[in-house]
């Protein structure tokens, strides 16, 4: 007969509703929720929020990736500027580099503006890279690192990027954390295996977590069209503060944002947004069109009463 036990992992500043689950015999925590992680499930959680469950900002980010030109960014910088934004909530885009005096000249300071990566110490003869001094002289505040575009074609591994993230931290550049398994991994039940591998190679190099946005984009989502289900958001959201709070801290674990990424659009982002564990997004091709990225940042309304 299967046992059935009951399944309530205590989170620091997380209100998780208690469920059943059947198991033939004891499990830990990561292998109850990494069984019940399916690529395409129906299955909705179970809980009741009245409030706002996260004191943390909400954070949008707008990766463009390798894409645009001055006739287009024009164009989507006026877009933006012209924009009703929900004010609490942190914005900020990372044009490809050569935009971004372009963007920083036009756009609105309401916006913050990120670089797509940055060298791994100060500058000097490192042919086509660019040094997170180069990036602050030109008004950049926030650097992404670890993106699966880096990991993956580049083949950036986990300590390279960590003491990146190091070096940027040190000179006043916040870090956007990229961290996320490929297809395959998860459906080997790998998700957590990696994210907290990746999730490790950050703590073990940086000097604190405070200018630190973690974002859980996995890699099968990523420009597929395929997106998260709340639920499997969530459950990976939570585990990663719950990872930060035993192997950081409980105040980093309940201060650290941590945002999803993986064809997040306007259609979405709503449902999205109402789980407790996800206090933003990173944004990517609907980054590009901007009334649609203005609805995913206007999403954290949906945050202040979920159903």
């Amino acid at each position: 007969m299967a046992m059935v036990s009951t399944y309530c992992p205590q989170f620091t500043g997380l209100r998780r509703t208690c469920s059943k689950l059947e198991t033939s015999s004891p499990q830990s925590f990561s292998q109850h929720v990494t069984s019940h992680l399916r690529l395409f499930s129906s299955n909705k959680p179970s809980r009741s929020v009245v409030a706002m469950a996260s004191n943390n900002k909400f954070f949008v980010g707008g990766n463009w990736k390798c894409n645009g030109t001055k006739d287009s960014i024009t164009k989507l910088v006026s877009d933006l500027n012209n924009a009703k934004l929900e004010a609490d909530v942190d914005v900020v885009v990372s044009p490809p580099f050569v935009y971004i005096d372009q963007v920083k000249n036009l756009l609105t300071d309401r916006i913050e503006i990120s670089a797509q990566n940055s060298w791994v110490g100060k500058g000097g003869a490192f042919t086509g890279e660019i040094s997170v001094e180069q990036l602050k002289d030109i008004g950049c505040k926030w650097v992404i690192l670890g993106h699966s575009e880096r990991r993956h074609v580049i083949g950036e591994d986990d300590q390279f990027i960590g003491k990146k993230a190091a070096y940027a931290l040190s000179e006043s550049v916040g870090v956007i954390a990229c961290i996320g398994e490929k297809l395959e991994e998860r459906e080997a039940g790998k998700t957590f295996d990696v994210c907290f591998k990746q999730l490790k190679a950050f703590a073990d190099a940086v000097p604190s977590w405070e200018n630190i946005v973690v974002a859980y984009e996995p890699v099968w989502a990523i420009g597929t069209g395929k997106v998260a289900t709340p639920l499997q958001a969530q459950e990976v959201h939570a585990a990663v503060r719950d990872w930060l709070k035993t192997n950081v801290s409980a105040d980093v674990a309940s201060a650290t944002r941590i945002i999803y990424g993986g064809s997040v659009n306007g259609g979405n982002c709503a449902e999205l947004a109402k789980q407790e564990d996800i206090d933003g997004f990173l944004v990517g091709g609907a980054s590009l069109k901007g009334p649609e990225f203005a609805t995913i940042v206007n999403s954290v309304t949906s945050k202040k009463v979920a159903a």
